[in-house]
């Protein structure tokens, strides 16, 4: 039961893609899996519509979903910012993500803000090893955090984030003699951000963000059955280019590396599933450099690259592209994103999505995806870093 929990969520993320990857190429297939992989999806339109690319770019009201360390570098006094993504369209019409996310400064140098991201995997009917229908529910999972960024200096900036997130998949369902409850844990973002721009806004931004950095979790009272939640390391830049008073582009890149164990492939023993299972948070957040089964090569596959770029004219229209890479044997999800944004004194609006790619069972499952967000800018600062 157990089991089947945990792939209510990852299913939703990974399998659709592994199914028909595994007749398209014959190298094996060892997806690093997590529990509440939810945390890993692009919860704000702006950043879908560039492949999900946010680790350096400019800040904004979402800042804090990215790199907690270029909340202090918002112009502006605050912002806040709703966002809703239906999940999965494609398959099913009632998954869906929805964040709110905001910050406030206190000077020049400080800010707070703080986050909450809801998922919803719609209405699931549980059978228990027989097949024979146990009933319903609505599994549902959720991160709230509250982070401090500070300035450092005119270009460099740091920040902290702590987070609680609840996973409830199986809402009390008793089968084999277990209690299936919600699991908990708690985590904390940590990161880092430098803004290389000249006063006319030319230049480097870059930033590193450590995100997802905590507890295990789990969903009996079990102690062996304890799944890694996704920490990552994130490494981004970009560059910007302010052509005149009306016209600008930016164009970044992230890389993204999950911070936990790889799973043994098999044929493996129960002595290699036991080693996996009980490795410490801390040890695997290094060890997963060098765990991959397949060696170095591997390794290099567990990378993901967001590639793009948003144009944006007179401070008040934007145009974004983006590019997504995830190796065919680390999950397979590639894609191209694009969005729009708009911008007028304190409101702001954005739109994102998904190309389609692929066709019959051979569809990307996230193909037509779009993402909603609507920002509000507590001062209307009409200069405001979040309109570039």
């Amino acid at each position: 039961m157990r089991r089947t929990a945990l792939k209510l969520t990852a299913s939703m993320l990974l399998f659709c893609w592994l199914s028909f990857a595994a007749k398209a190429q014959v190298q094996p297939i060892n997806v690093v899996t997590t529990a509440v992989p939810f945390l890993r999806i692009s919860p704000d339109a702006r950043s879908g519509g560039m492949g999900d690319l946010g680790v350096a770019t400019s800040p904004d009201a979402n800042s804090g979903l990215w790199n907690i360390g270029k909340v202090a570098f918002n112009e502006s006094k605050g912002g806040i910012s709703a966002s809703y993504t239906p999940w999965l369209k494609q398959l099913v019409n009632d998954v869906y993500l929805t964040s709110i996310a905001g910050y406030y400064k206190f000077d020049e140098n400080q800010a707070l803000s703080s986050s909450l991201r809801y998922f919803s995997l719609g209405d699931i009917q549980f059978t228990d090893g027989t097949g024979q229908s146990i009933g319903s529910y609505r599994p549902r999972e959720f991160g709230f955090d509250i982070g401090y960024s500070r300035k450092l200096s005119k270009q460099n900036g740091i920040g902290v984030a702590l987070k609680y997130i609840n996973s409830n998949l199986a809402g009390g369902t008793v089968t084999s003699g277990a209690t299936y409850k919600a699991g908990n844990a708690v985590a904390a973002d940590i990161a880092y951000y430098h803004d290389g721009k000249s006063d006319v806004g030319n230049g480097w931004t870059w930033g590193v963000a450590l995100t997802n950095l905590g507890s295990k979790i789990a969903y009996t009272d079990n102690a062996d059955q304890r799944d890694f939640i996704p920490a990552n390391l994130g490494i981004g830049g970009t560059y910007n280019k302010n052509f005149n008073t009306q016209n600008k582009v930016t164009v970044g890149i992230d890389i993204n590396k999950l911070l936990v164990p790889t799973p043994p492939v098999e044929p493996y023993t129960q002595a290699d599933l036991d080693n996996y299972r009980s490795q410490s948070v801390i040890s695997s957040w290094f060890t997963s450099f060098t765990d991959a089964p397949g060696g170095f090569n591997e390794e290099l596959k567990e990378f993901q690259v967001s590639l793009g770029a948003e144009y944006w004219y007179n401070n008040q229209f934007a145009l974004r592209v983006g590019y997504f890479y995830e190796d065919k044997t680390k999950g397979n999800r590639r894609y191209f994103t694009m969005g729009l944004g708009l911008k007028y004194n304190l409101f702001g609006l954005n739109f994102s999505y998904l190309l389609p790619s692929g066709s019959g069972v051979n569809q990307n499952p996230l193909s037509n995806t779009l993402r909603f967000s609507i920002m509000f800018d507590l001062d209307g600062n009409s200069s405001s870093n979040a309109k570039e």
